[in-house]
């Protein structure tokens, strides 16, 4: 075969592996392109994570403990019970769901494939209560379930290991794999909320969270009241917004309470 059939070839066959690799997120309806077993990154969570409960201390504090455990339940729940009914596949389907509250004054919280979530003691005096705890864990489980440390992941591969196949990376470069997976999460970050996806991802997850917390059970109008709080938490340290992946505060803002009509639609108050 002559050079060039030849390259044309790999070409259609990246192309045709490319096609084969695009998703659909559920309910945006976005397309997406995602090349990662969720097995592989599934079994990658749990190392990770059990890492870091390894490393890092869980409240003892019953009480508050008990809301986290229980808002993500909620949250898990409704969202199950939704992709059951509605979905062609359900992005949790086999996850064994884990909601740990950790000692740290970071504001932070974070959820990772196969249904492990953490929230950072720091984060609670910012929410104040179970609805705006809500706001956070229905965002990170968002990012979860459209998958978007799989796509970043992905992403990475095509351009930081030369679209290498998940188990050529795995053998050939198994200390980048594991680099490209913490950095496509944001694990090692001190605040997750400033994790490092696109504004795309992170405004994806902003509207997929509103209705996730809406079909809990939790009013998403508290949205706004989270995110202003935020926003005076965090002072004039957020970059400009040309400069940040996440919108800006005011951006965020205004984009929430445009989304909040489509949420109210999924709102049935709990009894």
């Amino acid at each position: 075969m002559n050079p060039a059939r030849k390259a044309a070839l790999i070409l259609f066959v990246a192309l045709i592996s490319l096609l084969a690799g695009c998703t659909e997120v559920g309910i945006t309806g976005r397309r997406q392109l995602n090349l990662l077993p969720d097995s592989y990154i599934n079994s990658m969570s749990v190392q990770q994570y059990s890492q870091f409960i390894s490393e890092n201390p869980i409240s003892k504090d019953a009480e508050k403990t008990a809301m986290v455990k229980r808002v993500g339940a909620r949250i898990q729940t409704a969202v199950d019970e939704y992709c059951r009914k509605y979905c062609d596949e359900n992005p949790f389907e086999g996850y064994e769901w884990e909601f740990n509250l950790v000692e740290d004054s970071a504001v932070n919280a974070f959820a990772m494939p196969g249904g492990k979530v953490v929230v950072y003691t720091g984060l609670l005096p910012v929410a104040q209560d179970e609805a705006g705890l809500a706001v956070v864990m229905g965002h990170e489980i968002a990012h979860v379930f459209a998958k978007h440390g799989s796509e970043r992941m992905t992403q990475g591969l095509l351009v930081q290991l030369g679209g290498v196949a998940i188990s050529t990376a795995m053998k050939e470069k198994p200390e980048q794999t594991r680099n490209l997976f913490v950095t496509s999460y944001g694990l090692g970050t001190q605040v997750a909320l400033m994790l490092p996806f696109s504004r795309l991802h992170e405004s994806e997850a902003d509207r997929l969270g509103l209705i996730f917390m809406a079909m809990a059970g939790y009013n998403p109008e508290v949205a706004v009241g989270f995110w202003e709080r935020m926003a005076a938490a965090g002072g004039g340290n957020q970059p400009p917004e040309i400069l940040s992946t996440h919108p800006a505060h005011d951006t965020r803002i205004a984009d929430l309470k445009s989304l909040i009509p489509e949420a109210m639609q999924y709102y049935k108050p709990a009894i």
